[in-house]
């Protein structure tokens, strides 16, 4: 006798949890709305292509929630260092998408990782010599 593994017993992602990818692009266009219509955030945004940016967030983001791994740009730092963000603005940045994700009910324990992740990236975007020990 054969035992098989349930579609109910498997773990689901996080990614799976929350509606797949229809919920992380819903999540990205509400978060990229909260973060140009913030005056500190918004100028790191002129002159992006936006399409392409929520494009990248979204495929980033969808790698951190267990989905599938399409994410095909430059690495964290590459694409931030030459940006100057200083800790601050990304603690803003992290609110923003902690508030977000909190608005479209997302579990707190997912909420809880997407932060674990946020924390363990923060010297790839954050320009060296711009935090709160600088």
């Amino acid at each position: 006798m054969t035992a098989t593994v349930s579609e109910e017993s498997t773990p689901r992602t996080p990614f799976e949890r929350i509606g797949g990818a229809g919920a992380v692009t819903a999540a990205v266009e509400a978060f990229y709305d909260r973060v140009l219509a913030d005056p500190a955030l918004a100028g790191y945004f002129t002159g992006v292509d936006m399409s392409g940016q929520r494009r990248h967030l979204a495929a980033m983001l969808t790698v951190v929630l267990g989905g599938p791994d399409t994410y095909a740009g430059r690495g964290l730092a590459e694409a931030h260092h030459p940006l100057g963000i200083p800790g601050d603005h990304y603690a803003l940045v992290g609110a923003h998408l902690t508030a977000t994700l909190t608005g479209l009910s997302v579990p707190a324990d997912v909420l809880a990782h997407v932060g674990t992740v946020l924390a363990q990236v923060r010297d790839q975007v954050v320009a060296p010599g711009t935090g709160p020990d600088a």
